[in-house]
This record gives structure tokens, sequence and C-alpha cells, in this order.
């Protein structure tokens, strides 16, 4: 005797699925995120934006005199003379000269110093870690500007007690001289923002496991042998960071030129800052300040990149 045959169950098309409204509570936090990220926004606009706006309207035009030079001046559209006229100057071109020599001496120094301290503080040889992380970060308090003037004192014969020193034990030294004042620049300056790195690298390293650095002591790795193959490559994030930061702020040096510049032994267009500063307040050539200015931030742009690609390819590989 056959099985009875089990009821036909009729399925029915699933009704298009209407897609919900958003409710109130998700629309008010929409609303409320609006309302903080705006300000940001409008501040980002206003000083960044705009600013970068006006310099490239700047540099498409330029001042030129009517008549013999006894009239008013006219503004006229150039394009990219302004570029072309920056390009094409000694004194500019030179100047990217002098900051490459800076970077390759002033990086090293600032990264292998900051990164030196910060593995010192955070080693058991160093026992008061507050007062070294204090006393390393005061000089970064001090206005780049009053920085200067203290070094600048410190670097002028008849007023400087290091010059003095110096010549009691029978020797000579001119900060001011063409083969000094490139050393002289990079010490002010690492003398400055050296603690600022320092602090960045120790706060990185305190997020290093504990238990990894105890491991390697235990498989018989040394404290120099621990720093550069343990943590190192695990702080390599706050290293390429800082490195940006460096690269960055190198190119657009100022202050330390402008008043070492004061005994006149160096270029009145040392760096590209002071290039622009004299093509802007001295000539009065706002057009080649504004092209000069943006040319100076691609290279920056280009500079963030490259140290970014090569960084990324350092954490990769450790």
């Amino acid at each position: 005797m056959a099985a009875p045959l089990a009821p036909a169950v009729k399925i029915r098309p699933a009704s298009p699925a209407k897609p919900p409204g958003p409710p109130k509570v998700q629309r008010g936090r929409r609303r409320a995120a609006a309302l903080f990220i705006t300000p940001f926004f409008v501040l980002f606009a206003a000083v960044m934006l705009a600013p970068i706006g006006y310099a490239v309207w700047m540099s498409l035009f330029q001042e030129r005199s009517s008549g013999l030079g006894f009239g008013g001046t006219e503004r006229v559209f150039s394009g990219l003379g302004n570029f072309t006229k920056a390009l094409s100057d000694d004194g500019f071109r030179a100047s990217f000269g002098h900051i490459a020599l800076y970077c390759a001496l002033y990086i090293p120094v600032m990264i292998g110093g900051s990164l030196f301290l910060a593995l010192l503080v955070d080693s058991a040889m160093a026992r008061a870690r507050r007062f070294f992380q204090l006393a390393l970060f005061l000089p970064h308090a001090v206005p780049g500007v009053i920085a200067s003037i203290i070094w600048i004192y410190l670097y002028t014969p008849g007023l400087s007690p290091v010059l003095d020193a110096i010549g009691a034990l029978g020797g000579s030294w001119d900060f001011y001289s063409n083969d000094h004042v490139l050393s002289s620049m990079v010490n002010l300056c690492a003398w400055q923002w050296i603690g600022y790195n320092m602090v960045i690298f120790y706060a990185a390293l305190q997020a290093v496991p504990r238990e990894t650095i105890e491991a390697a002591i235990v498989d018989g790795a040394g404290a120099i042998r621990t720093a550069l193959q343990i943590k190192v490559p695990l702080i390599a994030s706050a290293v390429v960071m800082t490195v940006l930061f460096t690269c960055v702020g190198a190119i657009q040096i100022f202050t330390e030129p402008r008043l070492l510049n004061q005994r006149g032994s160096i270029d009145t267009e040392w760096s590209p800052t002071l290039f622009i500063w004299k093509a802007g307040f001295v000539q009065h050539d706002y057009g080649l300040a504004a092209a000069a200015s943006l040319l100076l931030a691609l290279l920056g742009v280009l500079l963030s990149y490259i140290v970014t690609r090569l960084g990324n390819r350092w954490k990769a590989a450790s």
C-alpha cells in the first residue's frame, strides 16, 4: 500500500520589502555629527583652502609700471610667467641645493639623536625618567626667535663663553664662516626640536608589549640588539611620522638663516622661504612670491609622498 502523499505547500512570492525610513534617533545623530564637524571644515576652508586659492590667483598676474615709470602700476595676466621666472632665478635654484645639504645633515642628526635619547630614557639605565623627559623637552618650550638669539650670543666672538673656552684650549672656531654656518644652523635647530621628537618616540615605546621584550631577553638578546631589532621596528609608524614632519619642517626653515645672516656670512636667499620673503616684502613682487610659495608647497607634497612610500615599505619589511 503506497504511503499517502503530503499535501502540497503553496509558496507565495515574497512581497518586495519597502526600505525602512531612517529613524529619528539616527537622523539626530547625523545632525549632531554634522554640527560638530562643520566648524572644522569652515576653519579649514578659511585658513587653508582660501589662502592657497588666493596664492594661485596671485601667481598668475604681474605688476607692471605704465609709461616711463612715473605712472602707477597695473596688474596684467602672465599665466605661468611667474613660475618660469622663479625657476630661472639662480638664487631660487641654489636655495634648494642649500636645503638639500641641510636636510642631509639635519634629518639624520635629529632622528638618530631623538631615537637614541628615547631608547635611553626607556631603558632600565634611566632612573629618573620624568626628570630626563622634562629636561630634554624644555628647549622646545623656548620660542624659535628666542632660541636663535641665545645661540647667536653663544656664536659671537667676545661674548660667547663657548668660544672663550675653545680659545683657552688653544683652538679657534668661527660659527659664522661658510664652512661652519651649516653645522651651526643644524645645531641650533636640533637643540630645539630633538626633545620634542624624543617625547614622541618615548610615548610610542610605552605601547610596546613588555612580554615581547622579556621574551627577547630570555632568548639571549642584549640591550642593543633588543633596542634595534625589537623596539625600533615596533615603533616604525612613529619613526615614519616624525621623519615626515621633520622633512616638511626642514624645507621651510626661515628664522635661523635669517638671524645668522645678520653677520652677512650667508646668502640673503639661502633658503626658499628667504627667497619668498625677499620677493614679497623687499621687492614687492607678490606674483613671484606666490609662485615660489606654490613650488615650495609642491616640493613638500612630493617629499611627503616619497617618505610615506619608503616608510610603508620599511614597516612592511619589519
